[in-house]
């Protein structure tokens, strides 16, 4: 049996390879106070904009910002263990690039009446892959 190691795969031109259905980008961060690292793909640092809003910062540029984004995240201890989640958002207001993400996350809460109650939020865990 054979094996083979390698620590970096690029196209010809030494960009991203264009294989489809791999992830392009990927990273873990603490979202709470300084964001930290934990550990990514592709992901050179985290700017934190203010509560619950964060630019992911690419090493190497994507081929283009029609990526498929997915992403899910832990919340804070304190909050109520009632209702829906954290989820992770791609921000409104600025759209994805090729070098950049800019994303939200939000606590969806239950409340007493029908509707929810969404809370823009740190999150101690923010989990965000990028498929291109």
């Amino acid at each position: 049996m054979s094996t083979l190691r390698v620590t970096t795969v690029t196209n010809p031109s030494g960009g991203q390879p264009t294989i489809a259905g791999l992830a392009k980008a990927w990273v873990n961060f603490n979202g709470t106070g300084t964001p930290a690292i934990r550990a990514s793909l592709n992901v050179s640092s985290i700017t934190d904009n203010g509560v619950g809003d964060y630019t992911v910062n690419f090493t190497n540029a994507l081929e283009d910002a029609n990526y498929a984004v997915v992403g899910i995240g832990r919340r804070n201890g304190g909050a109520s263990n009632s209702g829906y989640g954290p989820v992770v958002s791609i921000s409104g207001a600025n759209d994805p690039t090729t070098t950049t993400l800019r994303l939200w996350t939000v606590d969806v809460q239950a409340s007493s009446s029908a509707a929810s109650i969404v809370v823009v939020s740190d999150l101690l865990s923010v989990n965000v892959a990028i498929f291109d």
